[in-house]
C-alpha cells in the first residue's frame, strides 16, 4: 500500500471527473469561444460576489497577474513571510512587477490590521509606494491555519482608509469555508481580487481561476497572455473544475477529519517535538533532535507512506481525497511502530 500524503497536488481525476472532461464542450479560449471555460469562470465569480473570473493553468499565474495588475515599479507589495507569493513562486513579485516586498510576521501566517498598519509606507520618496496586501487562506506553512471573515474585515477597512489593494491567494479557500461556515460571497465584498485553486483539495488536475472586477480581470486577460498563458481547448480542464465544485466541497471535511487523526497519533510519540494544531488537512510537526528529517521520510517511505520534509527537522502531512481511512489507519500503525525501533 502507497499512501502519499506529499500534498493534496498529487489527486488523480475521479471516474466521474474523467467523464466530465472527455464529454466537455471545447472552443478556443483565447478567442474567448469555450463555453466550459465561461461556465466555470461565471460560476466562481457567482460563488463568491465577485464580476468576473479568469482560469488560468495555476495558483502561481492567478497570484502573479493580480499582483502586477495593482503594483507599480518601485511599488511595495506587504504580506507574511510564510506566503506563497513570497516563498514558492520563484521571486515572481521582482521578476513579474519589480515590486518590493515587506515581511511581517504573524501569527502562523495569519495577519492583522495591526500589524499592518505600521509598515505601510509614508509618502516620502526614499520608500517604495505601498500599494497591495496580499492575504493567503488556508495558509500552507501554517499548517492549514484559517482565516475568518471577522478577521479580514478590519484589514479591508485598513485598504481602503489606505487606499491599498486587498487580494487572497485562495490556494485553499474551500477548506477554510468548510472550517469556518462564512459565507463564500463576502470575500467579494472585502476583496480587490481573489485566487482560487482547483487542484489541490478540490481535486482538479490543473487550474486556477483569478476573480475579480469586470476592469481588472480585462487587464488580466493581457498579463495572462503576455506571460504565456493563454489556452486554447481547455474546456476539458474547466470541466474537471466544475465537477470539482458540484461533487468535492463538502468532502473536505473528511480530509480535515483524517489530518486530526493523525495528529492525535503523533503527539503521543516519542520521537514527535511538537505539532501545530490542525484546522484544515495539513499537519505541521516538529522532530526531536535525535532522528533528522531525511532518515524520518526515508524510513516512512520504506513503508509505503509518502511525506514531505518542511524545514529544519519539520514535517508536512497533507490528506486528500485520494487518501482513505484504511489509509490513515495504516499511517497511524506505521508512526506507532516507528516509536518502538527508534
Amino acid at each position: 500500500m502507497i499512501v502519499d500524503l506529499r500534498s493534496d497536488t498529487v489527486t488523480k481525476p475521479t471516474a466521474g471527473m474523467l467523464e466530465a472532461m472527455f464529454s466537455a464542450k471545447v472552443g478556443d479560449d483565447v478567442f474567448g469561444e469555450d463555453e466550459t471555460v465561461i461556465k466555470l469562470e461565471e460560476r466562481l465569480a457567482e460563488i463568491f460576489g465577485m464580476e468576473a473570473g479568469l482560469f488560468c493553468p495555476s495558483g502561481t499565474m492567478t497570484n502573479q497577474i493580480a499582483i502586477k495588475c495593482f503594483t507599480q515599479p518601485m511599488d511595495e507589495v506587504i504580506c507574511d513571510e510564510l506566503s506563497h507569493v513570497y516563498r514558492y513562486e520563484g521571486g515572481g513579485i521582482a521578476f513579474n512587477s519589480g515590486a518590493s516586498v515587506r515581511l511581517l510576521h504573524g501569527n502562523r501566517g495569519r495577519l492583522s490590521s495591526e500589524m499592518i498598519e505600521p509598515h505601510i509606507n509614508p509618502a516620502d520618496i526614499h520608500y517604495p509606494h505601498t500599494s497591495l496586501i496580499v492575504l493567503e487562506n488556508t495558509v500552507n506553512r501554517g499548517g492549514g491555519s484559517c482565516y475568518t471573515i471577522d478577521d479580514i474585515e478590519p484589514i479591508y477597512h485598513l485598504c481602503r482608509l489606505k487606499k491599498l489593494r486587498l487580494h487572497l491567494d485562495g490556494a485553499r479557500i474551500f477548506n477554510a469555508l468548510v472550517e469556518t461556515g462564512d459565507a463564500p460571497k463576502d470575500y467579494g465584498r472585502l476583496f480587490d481580487s481573489m485566487s482560487v485553486c482547483l487542484s489541490k483539495g478540490l481535486g482538479a488536475p490543473a487550474g486556477s481561476v483569478l476573480l475579480g472586477s469586470l476592469e481588472t480581470i480585462q487587464k488580466a486577460k493581457r498579463i495572462r497572455k503576455v506571460l504565456g498563458g493563454g489556452m486554447r481547448q481547455v474546456g476539458y480542464l474547466a470541466a474537471a473544475g466544475i465537477y470539482a465544485l458540484d461533487n468535492h466541497i463538502e468532502r473536505l471535511r473528511l480530509d480535515h477529519y483524517h489530518a486530526k487523526v493523525i495528529s492525535d497519533v503523533l503527539t503521543t510519540l516519542p520521537f514527535v517535538a511538537s505539532v501545530l494544531t490542525v484546522e484544515t488537512n495539513i499537519v505541521i510537526f516538529k522532530l526531536t533532535d535525535d532522528i533528522e528529517a531525511d532518515s524520518f521520510t526515508e524510513r516512512m517511505a520504506a513503508k509505503g507512506i509518502l511525506c514531505s520534509k518542511f524545514g529544519h527537522q519539520s514535517i508536512r502531512f497533507v490528506t486528500h481525497l485520494d487518501v482513505n481511512e484504511t489509509m490513515i489507519h495504516h499511517t497511524a500503525d506505521v508512526l506507532k511502530n516507528l516509536a518502538r525501533t527508534l
